[in-house]
């Protein structure tokens, strides 16, 4: 008997490949496609994200704010909050006929915050600040001297502050007592702390 050889298989056409995952479309757009590696389902709302590596803060970090320097712009912020705060501190002593502790504070306060917000963190700034309220607190004293002269004269507060500044002084010598100039290292300090504060 003779044995015919069965016949011959016909190789595959091609290997059989090993199966991949196909990109799958995203949220019903066909054309739109999400990498075969990426997750299948997007994160659910209200999931809590998992936690960051050691060392990496939450949140992305800020680039730290510039300081602001600009001597000259804090300089004429302070010299009109001094002419501003000489005139209110003047008439307050002009209306009631006493120097009050709060107004010296509010001068200071005054030229300090405008001096250190606009100016910035220079240090000749406070320093500025604190001459200026010392010149402001001065001022206002002879306003309120002259406002309570032309109560008492026949002469205008214009007349007795433009034309007799020097019987203003005199006037603002004679009354001057230790706490006048309490009210001097009040405003001073007032103002070189706040410079430095507002600058911040």
């Amino acid at each position: 008997m003779s044995q015919s050889a069965p016949p011959p298989q016909q190789p595959s056409a091609q290997p059989q490949a090993e199966t991949q995952p196909q990109p799958q479309p995203v949220d019903g757009n066909p054309f739109a496609q999400q990498p075969a590696d990426a997750a299948p389902y997007a994160p659910q709302p209200g999931a809590v994200p998992p936690p960051p590596a050691p060392g990496v803060p939450y949140g992305a970090v800020s680039a730290p704010v510039p300081a602001r320097n600009n001597v000259g712009l804090g300089l004429l912020a302070a010299v009109a909050a001094a002419v501003v705060a000489a005139g209110v501190y003047g008439a307050i002593i002009g209306l009631t006929k006493h120097e009050i502790g709060w107004a010296a504070v509010g001068v200071g306060f005054l030229v300090g915050l405008a001096a250190g917000r606009l100016g910035g963190r220079n240090p000749v700034l406070p320093v500025a600040s604190a001459a200026l309220s010392l010149g402001s607190v001065y001022i206002g004293q002879l306003v309120g001297e002259a406002m309570i002269g032309a109560k008492e004269t026949p002469l205008s507060f214009s007349e007795l502050f433009f034309q007799h500044f020097d019987v203003v002084q005199a006037a603002w010598k004679a009354d001057a007592d230790p706490l006048t100039f309490v009210f001097f290292a009040i405003a001073a300090y007032v103002a070189f702390t706040g410079a430095r504060k507002a600058a911040l």
